[in-house]
């Protein structure tokens, strides 16, 4: 059985998504949702699904605790589903090529730190784009930069504010977030 172990910082939209496509493959398992943030509503979702869960913090992340407890999970895939801190490289080189991330823009536009949700989404706006969309890469040591898996355009020249951009994307990360994890981790053996 495959394991996935799960980071998220948010609402955790799309860590239901991936708990719900899931749930019922009998060759893989979700055993994890790691969160920096106490008061994220990704920890219902998990709940809900009867998920474990672990809340740490950037002390936590950075000084070998959460490599230690990702170590006794063993998983097969991390997967970064909005989760907002940059990953140490000790976790990194601990897991190449074994950590994936969704970005929702086209990188390289768009990316690096401090670029997330509706930033992203308002900077777009504001940058008269008439396409975005998302990718899906490996996680290096650098925001963003890790080799691209996955991206899907979607036009964006009827949208007149950054949460209709937002709407879309989120339409597109539900669609084939799942999928492409499901590709990774059964490719990956």
């Amino acid at each position: 059985m495959k394991k996935i172990l799960l980071f998220a910082s948010g609402t955790g939209s799309n860590v239901e998504n991936i708990i719900k496509y899931f749930k019922n493959n009998p060759d893989i398992i979700i055993v994890g949702v790691f969160t920096n943030n106490p008061n994220a509503k990704v920890l219902v979702k998990a709940e809900k699904y009867n998920v474990p869960t672990l809340i740490f913090n950037r002390e936590q992340l950075t000084e070998g605790f959460v490599l230690n407890k990702i170590a006794e999970l063993k998983p097969d895939l991390i997967v970064l589903a909005g989760f907002l801190w940059k990953m140490p490289e000790e976790i990194v080189a601990a897991y190449p090529n074994k950590i994936i991330n969704i970005h929702p823009a086209l990188l390289p536009k768009y990316g690096g730190k401090g670029m997330y949700g509706m930033k992203i989404h308002q900077t777009v706006l504001d940058n008269q784009e008439k396409e975005t969309g998302i990718t899906i890469h490996y996680v290096n040591e650098h925001y963003d930069e890790g080799e691209f898996i996955f991206q899907q355009k979607i036009a964006i020249e009827d949208c007149a504010s950054a949460d209709e951009i937002a709407a879309k994307i989120h339409e597109l990360e539900h669609k084939h977030f799942p999928e492409i994890i499901e590709k990774v981790i059964t490719h990956n053996s």
